[in-house]
């Protein structure tokens, strides 16, 4: 009977190990949907016309602030996923289509591209180590937190542009 108990506890144990891998890929998602979503209304509230908008002639427009934000999320959770980018570094950010239509698409894909390959991820693959841009020593896990964290840095300038073209920033989603 002891042995029968023993083997059901570590049963439980394993079972309670494999939800709570699965929850932190799961935050991960859940995360990366709301900055998604967050993200669209920004791209949404800016009225076209103002795409073009700089704030100084140095700095990027919206449309180019957002593409380079596209560019990054293909560009860095490629390299913390281990995975390939269906486009090569820089590339959105040289478009020469800065529509709309056009940054929402390529911002959207960008989105749905990690989302995607998360949810394909493991939470072992999430604590596998990796060196981020050949340099930085982390866990992938870590790694796209710190994609989350650079398109949250670039969607933040956005709200300038918002601010200068008139425009009231959408109501902040954190949670």
């Amino acid at each position: 009977m002891k042995l029968k108990n023993l083997v059901l506890a570590i049963c439980l144990i394993m079972a309670a190990q494999l939800v709570r891998a699965q929850q932190k890929v799961t935050d991960l998602v859940k995360e990366w949907e709301r900055s998604k979503a967050y993200t669209q209304a920004y791209i949404n509230i800016m009225p076209e016309s103002s795409y073009a908008l700089k704030p100084t002639p140095e700095m990027r427009s919206f449309a180019e602030q957002l593409l380079h934000l596209a560019d990054a999320n293909f560009g860095l959770a490629s390299a913390a996923m281990g995975i390939k980018s269906p486009y090569s570094v820089g590339q959105l950010e040289k478009s020469s289509d800065k529509s709309k239509a056009n940054v929402s698409k390529l911002i959207a894909a960008s989105y749905d591209f990690i989302i995607d390959s998360l949810k394909k991820m493991s939470d072992t693959q999430l604590e596998r180590s990796i060196q981020m841009l050949g340099k930085f020593e982390m866990t992938t896990g870590i790694a796209i937190i710190k994609v989350l964290e650079h398109q949250a840095h670039h969607r933040g300038q956005t709200t300038v542009y918002l601010r200068l073209a008139g425009i009231k920033p959408p109501q902040e989603q954190l949670f």
